[in-house]
This record gives C-alpha cells, sequence and structure tokens, in this order.
C-alpha cells in the first residue's frame, strides 16, 4: 500500500489582535512558514507539485489565491502552483487530507499543506460583503426556517444539551491557560516555532487568569452561560507541513516523522454548528480499527470550551490526553490556520513523549468537521 508521511511542520507563533504580528501581511505569513519548511526539511522547492494553503476569509489582503502568492513571497520557485480552499476552520487540516490523498493516490509524490489567517488585518465574518445577497438562500430557510445560525448560539445549544454550566466551562477554560503557560515555561512548543517580528512565543496565554476574573466578564447573550473568556482568542498565524511519498522520501534523503494512518470528514447539524468532531472521532476510530484507548494524544479544537467537553463526554476519551498544553481558549484560533498548528503541535509532542498515536478534530461552520490519525515513527 502506498504511505503519506508527514516529513516537516512549523509554524508561526500565534499572535494576538493587538499583538505584534498585527501589521503584518497575510502573504508574508504564509511565506514565512513556507520558507521555514522547505529550509528546515532540506527538500528542493522544485520538486514541490502543489501548495496547499487553508484561509477562511478570502478577501482583501488574503484574496486573489494567497496560496500562490505566499509562495511566492517566499521566493520559492515559480513552476510551483498553489491553491487556496475554505472548509472553515478545519481549512488548514482539509489542506492536509487533500496533500495526503494526492500522494496517498500515487499521482503526487511531494505537497505542503498549510494555513494562514490574519484576523487583525482580515475580521471574521469580512468575507460576507455589505450590499450583496447573505450566504443562505430559498432552499436554506426552507430546510431550517429563520432560526439563527451562528457558533456562539451552536456553543449555547452544546452547553445546554449537555448540561455544563457556566462554572464547569470557566473551569476547562482556565486549565487551558494553566497548561499552555506551562508548556511555553518549559519550550515546549520553542521546537516547532518559526519566529516572525520579534515575536518567539504564542501571545495568548494569561498565566494570571483565575476563575474570580472570569465570573466577572459579561455574558454573550442574556441567559447564557458563554463569555469570552470560554471562547477561542482572535488570532494571527501561520503553518506549514510537508506531506511525502516514500519514493520522495528515498529520492530527497527526507526523514519520515509522523505517517499518515486514517483520514475521516463527516457533517453534522449546522444549526448546533460545532457537534461534529463526536461522529468525525467515531468514524475515525471505526475506520482506524483503533479504540480510543489507544490515542496517546488528542487535539480537538476549542472553538468553545463545550466542544472538547461535549466530545469527550460522548467519545469517553480522557481530558487528560486531551490538548494537554493548551488549546484555542489560551493559544488562539487563527482560523484558516489552526489545522496546521494542531497537527504540527500534535506531532511534536508525540515526539516529546515518546507517543505513538495521535487524533486531532475540529468543529467546522455549516456542521462538519475532520478527524485525522497520525502514526509517529
Amino acid at each position: 500500500m502506498a504511505e503519506a508521511y508527514i516529513v516537516g511542520a512549523v509554524r508561526t507563533p500565534v499572535g494576538t489582535k493587538k499583538g505584534a504580528l498585527k501589521d503584518v501581511h497575510p502573504a508574508d505569513l504564509g511565506a514565512h512558514v513556507l520558507k521555514e519548511l522547505v529550509d528546515r526539511t532540506g527538500v528542493d522547492p522544485s520538486a514541490v507539485e502543489d501548495v496547499i494553503m487553508g484561509c477562511v476569509m478570502q478577501v482583501g489582503p488574503q484574496a486573489l489565491d494567497i496560496a500562490r502568492t505566499a509562495w511566492l513571497s517566499a521566493g520559492l520557485p515559480e513552476s510551483v502552483p498553489g491553491v487556496t480552499i475554505d472548509r472553515q476552520c478545519g481549512s488548514s487540516q482539509q489542506a492536509i487530507h487533500f496533500a495526503a490523498q494526492g500522494v496517498l493516490s500515487g499521482t503526487q509524490d511531494l505537497v505542503v499543506a498549510a494555513g494562514v489567517e490574519q484576523m487583525a488585518k482580515v475580521p471574521m465574518g469580512a468575507s460576507i460583503v455589505s450590499g450583496m445577497d447573505f450566504p443562505y438562500g430559498e432552499g436554506w430557510f426552507e430546510r431550517y426556517g429563520m432560526q439563527e445560525i451562528s457558533q456562539f448560539r451552536g456553543a449555547e445549544l452544546m452547553a445546554e444539551k449537555w448540561g455544563f454550566s457556566r462554572e464547569d466551562l470557566e473551569k476547562y477554560a482556565l486549565e487551558s491557560h494553566r497548561r499552555a503557560a506551562k508548556a511555553i515555561e518549559a519550550g515546549y512548543f520553542d521546537r516547532e516555532i518559526a519566529p516572525i517580528a520579534g515575536l518567539t512565543k504564542d501571545e495568548g496565554p494569561r498565566p494570571d487568569s483565575s476563575l474570580e476574573k472570569m465570573a466577572g466578564l459579561k455574558l454573550l447573550r442574556e441567559g447564557g452561560v458563554i463569555t469570552a473568556a470560554v471562547a477561542s482568542q482572535i488570532s494571527i498565524g501561520a503553518s506549514a507541513l510537508l506531506i511525502a511519498s516514500e519514493a520522495a522520501v528515498k529520492q530527497y534523503n527526507l526523514t519520515p516523522r509522523a505517517r499518515i494512518h486514517t483520514l475521516a470528514i463527516c457533517g453534522s447539524d449546522p444549526v448546533y454548528m460545532l457537534t461534529g468532531p463526536i461522529p468525525a472521532t467515531e468514524k475515525a476510530l471505526a475506520k482506524s480499527n483503533l479504540k480510543v484507548d489507544d490515542i496517546d494524544v488528542f487535539e480537538v479544537n476549542e472553538a468553545f470550551a463545550p466542544v472538547p467537553m461535549a466530545w469527550a463526554a460522548d467519545t469517553g476519551a480522557a481530558l487528560e490526553k486531551t490538548n494537554p498544553n493548551g488549546g484555542a481558549i489560551a493559544l488562539g484560533h487563527p482560523l484558516g490556520a489552526t489545522g496546521g498548528i494542531l497537527m504540527t503541535k500534535m506531532l511534536h509532542e508525540l515526539e516529546r513523549t515518546g507517543g505513538r498515536y495521535g487524533l486531532q478534530t475540529m468543529c467546522e461552520g455549516g456542521g462538519q468537521a475532520n478527524a485525522t490519525i497520525i502514526e509517529r515513527l
């Protein structure tokens, strides 16, 4: 059988909306990790067959196929094409899937999977242009009615369905900050980060956070339980991974670090929107013939605290092995880059701890989720 290997994985530090990366052009963010990936792996860049880059808000400075723009901005060969994809928050995880599928199919040998999002310059929702038709048409409203469709409502619906109180969510969020601060202090992320604009560490974690401070924040909606404290942060960042075939590994003297073990994706209720990681995980485990206890590290994107909490409750996964170095509540969620960031974190954590299997999943707009299992080599 053909195999697809991860031979390189790198990310920028994740910046906050008003932090060190706020003025960096997104094409330059993407270029930075692409060049760093080439330098770290030692691959001949002209041998790369495609650059697949996730980006959610493809307007303004992120328009016109930023995958291609970023590659050229990095000074890399003009002969290499690029394509930009949008599977909402899972865009760069889907880029990894597409890259792996190209290799597994035997049609490609070296593919870059990347992601970028500059949420200071291109805010969430920027692609919904004022004065133009809303993204939902008649067929949608006939099916789902005029009810509100938003991630914020989805988070509230999840908290209500699974019975999570505001205090439950805030305790989870505080633990995310604690884990992230500990990981940064211990240098766990140093190998995977490519410093940029003088920034060497993730800006989001708040070591001084407390339940008392969280309790003082305003609810996002009256009668709800969600506050900014239990939601992912608006962020800036980029990520890049190199996926290679066995033939490419031999030809270019590359070192496989993990193999892509299982790929799965599913749709779920678009009103709840954020529940997809549960069936996606179940599907991935069923395809892999692995059990939840076989997995050493889980990365489940913390779009909102109810997402990993409900996921753990339904899958039986241990929260101790889930986002072990903090998640997006502490570290941030630069939309199109997050899938690659999580994969980079998971790979390095497996290498640091000697674990064998990692499973990554994340909720996505429209009620979708990717799940990816990798095996460290």
